[in-house]
């Protein structure tokens, strides 16, 4: 079929129909995944991007017809399960995303089977588990449980248990929780002048976010350490829940919706009160940057904390574009083994991080591609191994040059990276990039 005039202009994402009882037709679900395979099977350029099209392809090869129509209609859901929403192929690599007549959106396909297959209640419990991040956080930081479940973390037998019981993957290096919260313990300093620029707001309200708040507090420490020293004036989020996220992979877009509706209030009055919304974790950022605004187009609030959200990197070069970003740094960092998640490749703001690194002195490594973990999939028994085999030439780009330092925005992503990397991990020290920042500016 001939592509339509116009079909080179740049990417158009359309809106997530989710609301609309024919978004839940499974007879309309499989029509649309039996189309949309077969121009991927003909296309077959994503194949190293996931599990999901080797999985498509070997299914196609390995049926009667060797064409989607001789895949089972039961086995369309093995590629679904190995997709983890990256947004990669979307983004970088399907010539048939619209305004192709073709209408190719195969993350937004992914996600409306994951809604159905939700709806139909097949999902598992330690799936709804993994995914409810705040209940879970809340539960492990209460100070003896968050003992106990370090405990059970580090502990070989216990992991066993969890391996048989929940199906979590024995030997996945899991982050513990931390004895205290960043909401707990953040010291944001707000008595500073507020300076806008041409292209930033000039005071910052953070939204801690589920793993900064209950696994790895100094993130969110460092990031105010960063604003404290350029005299940024800022303030933690004063009520927030998940992000909602780790729902929305899962398919449970209801859950989302009261996420949202949480969040969003709070966040678009500070967001009309001129204030840069920053969150320190990729996905987070990309949330409330891209998900909710699709999933809900014509609702202003969502549309106002689109345009107030940053990540922090984005907003400290930002910054520094404005001439209002100390450059003092005091130590070098030498070599740094960089990791561009795939949840901030798909911001399209191109590689701030990459540049703070370089203005603070780093030699940076920069390694663009998937490193596997992928919130919550790399952590499940079922998908471990191919989690290991996705991130294999990520943990060797990682491995070059001898790297003083392993770092990535994601910060689950590290911890994977590291793992991976065996020896060559161990002999790295593992930092949030928030965090070499602040040691550049020996803080």
């Amino acid at each position: 079929m001939a592509q339509r005039e116009g079909s080179l202009d740049a990417p158009t994402r359309h809106a997530l129909d989710w609301q609309n009882p024919k978004f839940y037709d499974e007879a309309d679900l499989f029509h649309e995944l039996e189309r949309v395979y077969d121009i991927c099977h003909g296309c077959r350029r994503c194949v190293s991007l996931c599990t999901s099209f080797p999985t498509l392809f070997d299914l196609v090869d390995e049926s009667p017809t060797m064409e989607v129509d001789g895949i089972k209609k039961d086995d369309y859901w093995k590629v679904v399960d190995q997709c983890y929403l990256c947004d990669l192929c979307f983004m970088t690599k399907c010539p048939y995303v619209p305004p192709h007549e073709w209408n190719l959106d195969f993350p937004h396909l992914m996600l409306r089977a994951k809604a159905v297959k939700f709806k139909k209640g097949e999902v598992k419990f330690r799936d709804k588990l993994l995914s409810s991040t705040d209940a879970l956080g809340k539960l492990a930081s209460i100070p003896v449980v968050t003992q106990v479940t370090n405990f059970a973390i580090n502990n070989g037998a216990a992991r066993s248990v969890l391996d048989g019981v929940l199906e979590i993957h024995k030997d996945r290096k899991l982050p513990e929780y931390a004895g205290r919260t960043f909401r707990a313990s953040a010291k944001p300093r707000s008595d500073f002048p507020a300076r806008p620029g041409e292209r930033t707001p000039g005071k910052v309200a953070i939204y801690s976010t589920c793993y900064v708040n209950y696994n790895e507090p100094g993130i969110g420490h460092d990031l105010i350490k960063l604003l404290e020293h350029n005299e940024i004036p800022s303030i933690v989020v004063e009520k927030e829940a998940c992000c909602g996220m780790p729902k929305l992979e899962l398919g449970d877009l209801e859950t989302v919706a009261k996420h949202k509706d949480i969040n969003i209030p709070m966040l678009a009055r500070l967001a009309r009160e001129g204030y840069a919304i920053l969150t320190a974790v990729p996905s987070c950022t990309l949330m409330f940057k891209q998900e909710l605004p699709l999933m809900f187009p014509d609702d202003a609030e969502v549309k106002a904390v689109q345009e107030a959200m940053y990540d922090p990197f984005e907003y400290l070069m930002l910054r520094h574009m404005d001439g209002l970003l100390k450059t003092d740094f005091k130590e070098p960092l030498g070599n740094v083994s960089y990791h561009v998640p795939c949840h901030l490749r798909v911001q399209n703001m191109g590689n701030k991080t990459r540049d703070a690194l370089k203005l603070a002195g780093a030699e940076v490594n920069m390694v663009e591609r998937c490193s596997g973990h992928d919130g919550t999939w790399g952590v499940k028994k079922e998908y471990f191994d191919n989690s290991m085999k996705i991130g294999r030439p990520v943990f060797k780009q990682m491995g070059d040059k001898t790297p003083q330092w392993i770092s990535s925005d994601c910060a689950i992503a590290g911890r994977h990276i590291q793992q991976g990397m065996g020896e060559a991990g161990a002999q790295a020290r593992k930092e949030h990039p928030l965090t070499l920042l602040r040691i550049a500016y020996g803080l």
